[in-house]
This record gives C-alpha cells, structure tokens and sequence, in this order.
C-alpha cells in the first residue's frame, strides 16, 4: 500500500490504442499519415489517449532529435496536437508564427522569469493544453532528471502522462496517469519505474539513477 504523501498511479491498459476526440476536419488525415509513418518505420503504439484536456506528457528516453519526430507523429496518430516549451527568439522572426502554431509556448530565458509560472499561467488560460516535457532536459548522457516536469503539473493542477519510447521493442507506449503528491522523490521512483526496461535510441546516453 503506498504512503499518503504517493502519487496516485493508474496505469494505462496497453492491448488498445484508441485516440483523441477528433476535434477538427484535419485530425484524421492527419492521423492516417502519422499512422503510415509509424507503420513503415517498424513503430507500434500502445495505450489509449486519456480523457484529458490537460496535462504534463512526460516524454522520454530522450536521446536523439528523432524523438522529436516520431513524438509529433504519435501526437498526430492519437489526434493530439502537442504543446512544447521553447526560446522566445523562436517565434518572433519570419517564421514565428508557425513555430507557434507547430506548438511551441515561447519562454524568455534572458530574462529572470519563473518558468514554472509562466507555464502555469499558460495552462491557466487555455482550455486545452497537453504539454510534452523530456525530463532529461538534454540528448546528452545523464542520469539525473531535471524537476521541472514535475513542479510545472504540480503549480497547474494537471497530471502526468507517462510516454515511453522504447527503441528496444520499438514501441511507443502510454504508460500510465500519475498524480503528483508533492513529495518528489517517492513520486520519481513511481514514475521512473515505467521507464527501467526502455532504451533509447543510443542506449548509452539513458540510464535512471539507481
């Protein structure tokens, strides 16, 4: 039985893949193109996309910049349009608004903002926000997650998502719906737990403190 300061774990049936409420013309042809990709890519997806308008997608391994690629083509499969965290620098030249509208919320890091807040304040004024975090925070090796996946959830009341990326089996799973406690270092066992079997796509650089 889990302590009172636990997450609230509820693991996600994974002999489905059901997706998102469809909630433009666009989400199914859309789907069928990410659907096509993953299927010549040798990819499998596993789990039904919860019914959530909000929450922190928790993405990892995160090991190379083709994570990205088959994230946003498994965000497409479910029906899901992803949001992501990025320069603001971004999205202010020619291209800024379609880096906006490819999902990215523009955080200031020149300046001495709170980014927690600034996210929480996002998820604050939308209806809809899945935020996609790699918790690593690099493609680089490390064994040490960075927290601010977890305080972000926390500062907006909205759960985790656990998606893993398992370039092992080749399977991208939804894993599990985690609601933090507060008390992190309980709460990151719990979620690293869905994560000790998965490989990333350079195995070497994704290995959980133990």
């Amino acid at each position: 039985m889990m302590s009172e300061k636990s997450a609230i774990d509820a693991p996600i049936n994974q002999t489905t893949s059901r997706p998102a409420h469809a909630r433009d013309m666009f989400a199914d042809i859309t789907r069928f193109v990410c659907a096509t990709y993953l299927q010549l890519s040798g990819w499998k997806v596993r789990g039904n996309f919860p019914a959530l308008d909000k929450a922190v997608l928790v993405a990892a391994p995160h090991t190379s910049n083709w994570d990205g690629i088959n994230m946003l083509a498994t965000a497409g499969y479910y029906r899901v349009k992803l949001k992501w965290m990025g320069k603001k620098s971004l999205t202010t030249g020619p291209f800024g608004g379609l880096i906006k509208w490819l999902g990215c919320v523009p955080i200031d890091r020149s300046a001495a903002n709170d980014v927690v807040r600034v996210m929480a304040d996002a998820f604050a004024a939308t209806p809809r926000m899945i935020l996609a975090i790699p918790p690593e925070g690099t493609r680089s090796a490390t064994r040490e997650w960075k927290t601010g996946f977890y305080h972000i959830a926390r500062a907006a009341n909205v759960p985790l998502i656990l998606s893993v990326l398992d370039y092992g089996t080749k399977t991208i799973s939804l894993a599990a719906i985690i609601t933090p406690s507060g008390d992190y270092d309980p709460d990151l066992a719990i979620i690293q737990s869905y994560y000790a079997n998965a490989r990333g796509k350079h195995a070497d650089k994704f290995a959980l403190k133990r």
